[in-house]
């Protein structure tokens, strides 16, 4: 069992290597031609640092980045399980009841027409500078796009499956666990991996509005004392907290549902 796994592990992180190939070479371009205009332009390193300058500095301040990525990383875990429940719930509640979908997804709708910039602060007023209000807006940014993708999911059932349930004598809560809730699996990674890229943003925009730790207050700091690189360092910190969650859902996906084999789950 084992030397037949092992070869088709060794293909399978060939062809993934393959296919990351093109993004690391594009990103090693645009890096390198960064590097070499400010070494021969003379720009000031006060308006724009070199790669090698933002990662020296993101090396002597590891400590410092570190104690803020922290506060960072906890208010988007907590904000994006927020949202995850939510957007379970609500999304079964508007699966349900048709009165509920034409009642509550106007609102869904509504609230993302709200501005994170006008909105992040009274959120803050309201709840103070806890990690309450980083909670709640992580979750307003990032439950939206599962919610759709979930309704979506429901929807696209194939309507031959739901009646041959039916006909067996299986409740309607019988049919969306075996029926609805699997079709809309796909679907619901799909917004997943949207969702995700939101939240690390959503959760430093949060900080921005108030906060006493964070990447968003250290960026806010950096700003103020005109050092640019440990701004770009954060910046790189917090892509690259976001690379790493976008990684995750990858794995979760594999977990939870491995026979999923079609556009909406497959690699790009």
């Amino acid at each position: 069992m084992s030397s037949s796994t092992s070869p088709m592990r060794g293909r399978m992180l060939r062809t993934h290597a393959f296919r990351a190939l093109p993004a690391l070479v594009a990103v090693s371009c645009l890096l390198f031609a960064w590097e070499i205009y400010c070494r021969s332009s003379g720009i000031s390193e006060t308006t724009l640092p070199a790669p090698s300058q933002v990662l020296l500095q993101a090396w002597l301040n590891r400590d410092a980045l570190w104690a803020n990525t922290v506060p960072t990383l906890r208010a988007t875990l907590l904000g994006f399980s927020l949202s995850l429940v939510l957007a379970f719930l609500l999304s079964m509640a508007i699966d349900f009841s048709t009165l509920m979908r034409r009642a509550l997804f106007p609102i869904f709708i509504a609230s993302q027409t709200l501005p994170l910039v006008a909105i992040a602060p009274l959120v803050v007023l309201w709840f103070g500078f806890g990690l309450l209000p980083k909670i709640l807006l992580v979750a307003l940014v990032t439950f939206f796009p599962m919610l759709v993708a979930l309704a979506e999911g429901y929807a696209a059932t194939e309507k031959e499956v739901e009646d041959l349930l039916a006909s067996m004598g299986a409740s309607r809560w019988k049919r969306f666990l075996l029926a609805r809730l699997p079709s809309a699996l796909p679907y619901f990674f799909a917004g997943l991996r949207i969702s995700i890229t939101y939240a690390v943003v959503a959760a430093i925009f949060a900080e921005y509005a108030g906060a006493a730790r964070g990447l968003g207050i250290y960026m806010l700091n950096a700003k103020n004392n005109f050092r640019p690189d440990l701004v770009l360092a954060a910046v790189l910190v917090s892509s690259l907290l976001t690379l790493l969650l976008f990684s995750a859902t990858w794995a979760v996906q594999r977990l939870a549902a491995p026979w999923i084999d079609s556009g909406a789950g497959r690699r790009p």
